[in-house]
Formats: C-alpha cells, structure tokens, sequence
C-alpha cells in the first residue's frame, strides 16, 4: 500500500520548500522528496555561501520568458517584504549588498535551517537520498511515486525538480522528462546567467589578461548591462556578462562599452590638450586597467602620442571603446551556469496557481517553469513566488 499524503513535491529546493511551507500551514499533509543527500543544495552555494535570497527591486521586467506576463500573478502576491519578514522573524541578520540584492550576514545555512525549521513546524515530511523510479497517475486521479523509500500517494503533485544548471549539485532534466510524460510542451533549454568562451584570435589576444576585470556595459538583442567585466583565461565572466549572456543567442556578436557613462571623446579630446607628449595607451591606462589598456592599443587602436591625432581619429578611437566588439564561440554550459533558460512552456499552465492545464492536481513552479531571472537574487524570488502562489491553491 503507498503510504497518502494529500501533497507530493518532487524537489527540495527553494520552489519546493516554499510550496511544503505553504501548503503544509494550511492543513495539507505533505511530503517532499529529494534525491540528494541533503535539500537546498543550490542555496548554500548561491552568493558565495551567504545566499542573495531576494532582490527588493523585483519587478516582472526582470524575468526572461515566452509570455513575460506570465509570472506578474505570483510575483504580486508574494514580495520580497513578505520573505524579508519571514528572515526576521527568524532572526537572520542580512545586508543590501548592490541594486536591491540582500545577502546573510553569516551563512546561506541560516536561510536551509529557517525553511526546514518552517517545514517542520507545519508538519510536512522531508525524505533525502530518496530517488524516483516511476511517476504514474491512475484512473482515481491520485499520482503515484515508486520511490528508493517506499510507495507514495497524493492527489496533488508538485514539479520543483529545477533545472540542469550545476549538475555537480545533483541538477539533472528530471523535470522536463514528467512534464513530457504529462503531455507538457517543453520550450528549448539553453544554459543562463553563464560566462562566455572565447576561440581563435579572440581567445589569444586576451587569455594573458586573466583576472583583469573592470566596468562595462554589455549590449546584445536591445538589452544592456552595466556592472563588472572579468577577463578569465577560456573567455569573459563578471556581472555584466553573466547578465547579457541569458539575451544573446549563439553566434551572436556583444557590443562592449568600455567607458560606460563617460563623454570617452570629450575626455580623451582634454587629455590631448593637457598632455599632448603622453601616448594613447598610457591615457587609456589612466582610464582602464592598464594591461588590458596596452592591448587595445597593440591590437585594435593605434597607439601614438596624443598630439598626432586629429579629431576624425579621436572620434573612430572612441567609437571603438564605445562598441567593442567581441564574438563569443560558445559558454561555459550547464557546468557553471547559474539558470536554466526555458523550460515547461507557461501557456499549459495558471499563472494564478502553477497548476497545469492539462492534467488537473499537477503544478510546476521554480526553474523547470519558462521563467528566468536576472542575476541578482531574482531567482530565488520567483523561487518564493512561485511554490506559494502553488502551496496556497492545492
């Protein structure tokens, strides 16, 4: 006999947490099954292990997705205030770190024990180590797990089983798999938020500058970035590449402005005047670091003193610092990557309630869903949002 409960989550992550939580504060006997060893791998890792758990700016214009309207429901219903009380009331000490990202004082272990510590005092069993071999749905509308641990039953069942970003913590397509086994369409998955390689010349001509990082603005598809750039030995990484890197599709060329914010003519037109003997690379020392600096002048500018240019080539020099152009021949993969781009596509499901629209008692929520976020803490927003926007309609 499978052992009842009336809510079954595949997944303990943030999504499936959440949703336990909620669920399980209404009533709902509950069980979660991870087949890791432990839950919320993904959140002790996340921030360095201090765990960005939210961003106070969320909006849905942060989020990447077929229907973009798609997540305003679950996101309007469930803030960052509303998890921020939740920290406090737990007593976690957290700081704003940049752009609305709040980070732990201490250790993303506080945000694990503060769910578990949640889990428990709502009833809701948690089984580790325990590994699905079959997902069946029978004529009484129950589903049925054939697990590592036993048989269980539900009338309610909830996906939660992410994406395939960071196989090392146990990621895998598991999700993608029932929601086909279901009839779901699952829109193409392509790694997120994941730093980009570089080949041939273009590798060569930076690999030396390794650990070189500086601020840019990235631009690709009429989206753009302004944060950090870091220069690693297979490519570019940093925030403002990581970002950009969940708008471009392969092949694409990135548009790099070096000098974000600043007047580049203006400023290199003054420094001509106040030091007309100096060369360019070492003006554009003073303005980038000073390695990455000579590089650009042994490759992609000349470089002379500052008297012998005219205004026509001041104007194509600062043309190129404004729109570097850098073609990338792929990306780290799945390896690295922070998100899983697409996934089970939104028009098969309630924005209201997670459920699915072709098999009532089945919801899907967090990364398996076609909603991606920007780095940031936006993630684990939707993480949030999403398993109580389900926890609070099963």
């Amino acid at each position: 006999m499978a052992e009842a409960f009336d809510v079954l989550i595949i997944g303990g992550g943030a999504a499936g947490l959440m949703c336990a939580i909620t669920a399980g504060q209404r009533g709902k006997r509950v069980m979660v099954v991870e087949h890791a060893n432990r839950v919320g791998k993904k959140i002790l890792m996340s921030g360095g292990g201090r765990c960005n758990f939210t961003n106070t700016g969320t909006t849905p214009a942060n989020y990447l997705s077929a229907n973009p309207h798609f997540c305003k429901s679950a996101l309007a219903r469930y803030t960052p205030w509303d998890f921020i009380a939740m920290v406090e009331r737990h007593g976690i000490a957290y700081h704003e770190k940049e752009l609305g990202q709040l980070f732990c004082d201490e250790s993303s272990k506080l945000i694990v024990k503060m769910l578990l510590d949640e889990c428990a005092a709502a009833g809701v069993r948690v089984e580790t180590s325990c590994s699905i071999e079959r997902v069946l749905h029978g004529e009484s509308s129950e589903f049925r797990l054939h697990t590592t641990r036993g048989e269980f039953s539900a009338p309610a069942l909830v996906i939660a089983s992410g994406g395939l970003s960071i196989p090392s913590m146990g990621a895998s397509g598991f999700g993608y798999e029932l929601a086909r086994q279901f009839g779901h369409t699952v829109l193409p998955i392509r790694a997120g938020l994941v730093p980009l390689t570089l080949s041939g010349k273009h590798q060569e001509r930076l690999q030396d500058l390794s650990g070189v990082a500086f601020p840019v603005e990235a631009s690709c598809n009429d989206q753009s970035f302004h944060n950090y750039m870091l220069i690693t030995h297979r490519g570019i990484s940093g925030p403002a590449i990581l970002q950009i890197s969940s708008y471009r599709q392969p092949g694409e060329e990135l548009r790099l402005d070096l000098l974000p914010g600043m007047d580049a003519l203006a400023t290199l037109k003054q420094l001509q005047a106040d030091r007309p003997a100096a060369e360019l690379k070492t003006v554009l020392g003073e303005l980038l670091p000073k390695r990455f600096a000579q590089r650009l002048c042994e490759v992609w500018l000349p470089n002379r003193p500052m008297r012998q240019f005219n205004d026509p080539q001041l104007r194509e020099i600062t043309d190129v610092l404004a729109n570097w152009p850098l073609i990338a021949s792929g990306t780290e993969g799945y390896r690295t990557a922070e998100v899983t781009l697409g996934g089970v596509d939104t028009d098969e499901l309630s924005s209201t309630t997670m459920q699915s629209r072709r098999v009532p008692g089945l919801y899907f929520i967090g990364e398996v869903v076609d909603v991606t976020g920007w780095l940031g803490g936006y993630n684990f927003q939707w993480a949030w949002a999403s398993g109580h926007a389900a926890g609070i309609a099963i």
